[in-house]
């Protein structure tokens, strides 16, 4: 089998093992006293995540510019370690106790950050960003409703596609991520031996036209058409269908609808260039939802509520 299409596939599994995990979570452990937001139907709570996370950008690429490296790496990892604490809290205190919980969270915590500041390797940082997308894919989940997350969906794919192909912004970010080893990227090494520690710089590896020895994806594309399927597992109405739970079928749904994006996306990947993920991954999600929801609820509202 050809090494990219190998990678590929480890690639669609770690994507569909982080989604279903985060159904796995929300149907286990997560409760309402975890949501996010007060009201999950408000559509415009979406619009608010998307104008932080454009301010955050802009604020990283201008700390990048003046050169402070540091800066945003010492960011970036504090969030990652927040997030790593708080998933694994959140876990264990379900499974153990709040005592044990904590106690157990804050060890493991403090093993990923010493491995994640003194050796980065991809296996490190692949392990904690599929822990971190299954939290937040939950958390993200249980606390926004179909209509809200619809919005989230196509409001952040057509950023990602301006990102990418016009102002090219996410492809300096990416290449910086890289440059500084931080661990808001899926990394999937082609072959044996590979090492993320010597990994150039994308842009430089793109201009002297070397063989990838890796393939990446941004965390985001594995989290944002997430949403989606938990969305869908948690707030749909109730229904058996042959026994299995008609929410359970739609999240499915919309995991394979991603999935097919994903195969798409994988296509145009392959060829060497940057590609904006979300349009296609986004895309996948909805139009996996809405025609499992046709073939299990069978009503033309798609379990959205609308305030209106």
């Amino acid at each position: 089998m050809d090494a990219a299409v190998r990678t590929s596939i480890l690639m669609a599994i770690i994507f569909a093992v982080s989604q279903l995990g985060a159904i796995a979570m929300a149907s286990s452990v997560l409760g309402t006293e975890v949501r996010l937001f007060e009201n999950p139907d408000d559509p415009l709570v979406p619009l608010y995540y998307i104008a932080a996370v454009l301010l955050f950008t802009l604020a990283t690429l201008y700390i990048m510019k003046k050169r402070r490296e540091n800066v945003v790496r010492y960011i970036f990892l504090g969030a990652v370690i927040y997030t790593v604490f708080f998933v694994l809290l959140v876990i264990l205190a379900r499974v153990l106790n709040d005592l044990a919980g904590a106690v157990i969270a804050l060890v493991a915590t403090g093993l990923a950050s010493y491995y994640l500041v003194k050796k980065p390797e991809w296996y490190v940082i692949d392990a904690t960003g599929v822990l971190m997308s299954i939290g937040i894919i939950g958390i993200f989940g249980i606390s926004l409703s179909i209509l809200p997350v619809f919005v989230l969906l196509i409001a952040l794919a057509i950023y990602d596609a301006v990102s990418v192909y016009g102002t090219k912004h996410m492809i300096t970010l990416a290449d910086g991520v890289t440059k500084m080893k931080l661990p808001i990227l899926l990394v999937v090494p082609k072959k044996r031996g590979y090492s993320y520690l010597t990994q150039k710089p994308l842009t430089e590896q793109l201009k002297e036209g070397d063989e990838r020895e890796a393939m990446f994806m941004g965390l985001g594309d594995i989290i944002i058409p997430g949403v989606l399927a938990v969305s869908a597992f948690s707030f749909l109405p109730e229904l058996s269908v042959g026994g299995v739970s008609g929410s359970l079928l739609v999240a499915l749904g919309s995991i394979a609808g991603a999935l097919a994006g994903f195969a798409v996306l994988m296509t145009f990947v392959m060829k060497g260039k940057p590609q904006a993920g979300l349009p296609l991954l986004n895309g996948g999600a909805i139009i996996g939802y809405v025609l499992s929801y046709l073939a299990v609820y069978q009503d033309l509202s798609l379990g959205m509520t609308w305030l209106w």
